[in-house]
């Protein structure tokens, strides 16, 4: 049996195989010009790239989205980097996004950058975690140096993560 995800996919693959189809049927019976037809070919490639790349989003792969600024820490993954094998490491980190002091149902992965500093509090965090600790993080712009750092700009890149034990809820007096 095929997961759900999966014949979602291969469904759109026929899709776009047999777009592919009608348009070399098209470029192939009418007489329109050369250059309408390179045109919809041009066009018609650019929707398969397109349409991977929104793929990778649906099917789970890690999203390079910026972190949402407060969500559950849920796990944790540490690729370190290798210079023998010219690889610059990655930190990928399930999350749950939180709206309103809830967390929100569906979690979601998201690939960061590799950082020695950040795989020591992510590290730090999973061990709070596994000890009952419920992490809660957030997100805030680092800011550049020097006197103006109001005036420079946060990039999307580039964001300082902090993460706090979650407040355990209290139960109502009897």
């Amino acid at each position: 049996m095929i997961p759900a995800v999966s014949s979602q996919l291969l469904l759109l693959v026929l899709m776009y195989a047999l777009l592919a189809f009608l348009l070399l049927c098209l470029c192939l019976a009418t007489r329109w010009h050369w250059g309408l037809k390179a045109a919809m070919v041009l066009l018609v490639s650019g929707f398969y790239v397109f349409g991977q790349q929104t793929l990778l989003g649906i099917s789970g792969w890690p999203s390079d989205d910026a972190l949402p600024k407060r969500f559950v820490l849920l796990a944790a993954v540490f690729d370190e980097p290798s210079p023998a094998r010219d690889h610059p490491g990655a930190i990928y980190i399930w999350v749950n996004p939180m709206k309103d002091n809830a967390p929100l149902a569906m979690p979601r992965v998201h690939r960061l950058p590799y950082e020695k500093d950040l795989h020591r509090i992510l590290g730090d965090g999973m061990k709070k975690a596994r000890d009952g600790n419920t992490q809660m993080g957030s997100t805030e712009p680092k800011r550049g140096q020097g006197g103006l750092a109001w005036l420079l700009p946060a990039s999307n890149d580039k964001v300082e993560i902090k993460l706090t034990d979650l407040p355990r809820a209290q139960l109502p007096e009897k």
